[in-house]
C-alpha cells in the first residue's frame, strides 16, 4: 500500500555526491531551520549526538537508547544512529526508510538515494531534500517518524 506522498513542488535541489553528501542549494531561510531544528528530535528512547560518521561534521543524530530494542539492522545507517540533519548551510538529512516507502519518497521528489546506498550504508538509505516552508516541515518530519519506528521494527 503507498503512503501517498504529495509531489514535492518544483526541480529537486543540485546536491554534491561527496563525501559528503550534500544539498548545494533550496536551503531554507532562518526561520525554517529554526522551526524544523526545534522539532527535529523529541522521540520517546532516542539520544541525540553528534554523528559519528566522519564525511558529515557539525550533523545532529537520532540513535536508540542503548535500552531499546533495535529493529533490523538494515535501518540503521551506522550503530544504533538511523537519522541526522546536516549543519547550516545544507539542513538535509540521511535517513533509512523502508521500503516501499523508500521508493515513494524518491518518486515523490522528496529525496533521492545515498550515493552509498546497498554497499557503506543501507540499501533504502535517502538524502531527504532540506525543507523549505512549514508545509514542507511537517512532510519531512512524516518521514522522519517512519525512519524512527523503521529504526524500532514497528514500522
Amino acid at each position: 500500500m503507498k503512503d501517498l506522498l504529495s509531489r514535492r513542488a518544483g526541480p529537486p535541489p543540485r546536491t554534491y555526491p561527496g563525501p559528503p553528501h550534500t544539498q548545494l542549494d533550496q536551503q531554507p531561510d532562518a526561520w525554517i531551520r529554526a522551526q524544523f531544528g526545534r522539532r527535529f528530535g523529541g522521540f520517546p528512547r532516542v539520544e541525540e549526538h553528534p554523528t559519528e560518521i566522519r564525511f558529515a561534521p557539525g550533523a545532529r543524530a537520532l540513535r536508540l537508547a542503548a535500552d531499546v530494542e533495535p529493529g533490523p539492522p538494515e535501518a540503521f545507517i551506522s550503530g544504533r544512529e538511523f537519522a541526522h540533519l546536516h549543519a547550516v548551510p545544507d539542513s538535509s538529512l540521511h535517513m533509512v526508510l523502508p521500503e516501499p516507502l523508500a521508493t515513494e519518497a524518491v518518486e515523490s521528489g522528496w529525496g533521492e538515494p545515498h550515493p552509498q546506498a546497498g554497499t557503506a550504508v543501507p540499501a533504502t538509505t535517502l538524502l531527504i531534500y532540506a525543507p523549505r516552508d512549514p508545509e514542507e516541515i511537517d512532510v519531512v518530519l512524516g518521514l522522519l517518524h517512519r525512519s524512527y519506528d523503521f529504526a524500532r521494527g514497528t514500522g
